[in-house]
């Protein structure tokens, strides 16, 4: 499959330091897309996204996490408070994004293309996963439950890395 017009790869979302970052920069790669919070009871799952970037890393594998703070108020912090509690705690050394909005009117573009490709329309809550192959396309939908070391997940991640390259 080309890369579509449709392609999560189109988007760009923005760093920590006010900076645009098109998502063409990730192109090639699996990308797992997480909506992130620093005071939830699945936030030590930061701990498994970071296994799974360092385990998958060299073979093109990417986490991308977005604070967001729509769900109980458990993402309060300012950007730089999330990133210094990222590393602090959990050694987080994948990308993570300015904090973001994932449902509602300022909903992140990103997050619509997301939840088009695979419904439902809104986010259940913190640490929902989406799957991205290396074409640009959304592969797989993990709730928030699904920590980043169920079989179900590493075996998508893994059948998307064995995928051809684009």
């Amino acid at each position: 499959m080309s890369i579509s017009e449709s392609s999560v790869l189109d988007e760009t979302v923005v760093t920590p330091k006010n900076e645009a970052k098109p998502l063409r920069d990730f192109a090639g790669n699996v990308l797992l897309i997480v909506n992130v919070a620093s005071r939830c009871g699945y936030t030590p799952q930061y701990a498994g996204l970071e296994a799974l970037y360092e385990k998958y890393r060299d073979r093109g594998f990417t986490v991308l996490a977005f604070p967001c703070n729509q769900f109980g108020g458990q993402e309060p912090g300012t950007i730089e408070e999330i990133l210094d509690f990222c590393s602090t705690r959990y050694n987080v050394s994948f990308p993570v994004f300015n904090k973001i909005e994932v449902n509602g009117p300022n909903r992140l573009p990103l997050y619509e293309k997301l939840t088009q490709a695979i419904p439902p329309e809104n986010i259940a809550w913190n640490f929902e996963k989406f799957l991205v192959g290396r074409d640009g396309r959304v592969i797989a939908r993990f709730k928030s439950r699904t920590g980043p070391d169920a079989e179900e997940l590493v075996q998508a991640i893994e059948a998307a890395l064995a995928a051809p390259r684009p």
